[in-house]
């Protein structure tokens, strides 16, 4: 296997996914739905919402796969998290950079993989929306269309989980206690200026 670089903004990228998830992330229905619709859509035996840690590919949603996940260096997911758009990869087994993958070599015997990097306004790379086949094939541009909406809809989801919600609640909060002080200090200001004839 080829060695694959780190992205450049890999602790950024880390801070942003621990920012949303807190240590496992426990199953969501709507993310089955996702992931659901995709196997429906693109009639891929396994497809997955994979949050990517430093280390480690944690599966959020997914079917066809068992487990919870894997080390992110045996994974497709350490390239695809590098794409600006998304990773294709017709046939797994003439493509240098994969073709000794124990997940190429061995199960799931990927041949097809496809991967939409599930990236925030911000830029960082939270994830991978990916589809995987046991066969080679490719996606034409309705299809890769469609995969973009998802990764969007995913990404949509992800930045509005409780935590992200609770975070931006907190934000505002603060801001305004903030406004508030500076309004008091400015009416104080006023008082004493009245008082004092300036």
């Amino acid at each position: 296997m080829l060695p694959t670089p780190e992205p450049s903004n890999e602790d950024l990228r880390v801070a942003a996914l621990r920012a949303i998830v807190v240590d496992d992330t426990l199953p969501e229905e709507r993310f089955d739905r996702i992931v659901q619709f995709a196997t429906v859509e693109f009639d891929a035996p396994i497809i997955a919402i994979t949050l990517v840690d430093a280390q480690y590919g944690e599966f959020k949603a997914h079917v066809g796969l068992d487990g919870y996940g894997g080390p992110r260096d045996l994974s497709f997911i350490s390239q695809a998290v590098l794409e600006p758009d998304m990773l294709v990869v017709v046939d797994a087994h003439v493509d240098a950079r994969f073709a000794d993958n124990p997940l190429v070599t061995g199960a799931p015997h990927v041949r097809f993989y496809a991967g939409a990097p599930l990236r925030t306004p911000a830029g960082e790379v939270l994830g991978v929306l990916c589809l995987i086949d046991t066969r080679p094939r490719d996606l034409d541009e309705f299809e890769r269309a469609i995969l973009r909406t998802l990764r969007d809809l995913t990404v949509h989801e992800l930045m509005h989980t409780p935590v992200v919600r609770a975070a931006r609640r907190s934000d505002v909060l603060a801001s305004t206690a903030k406004l508030s002080t500076l309004l008091s200090g400015a009416v104080l200001v006023g008082d004493s200026g009245a008082r004092t004839g300036v």
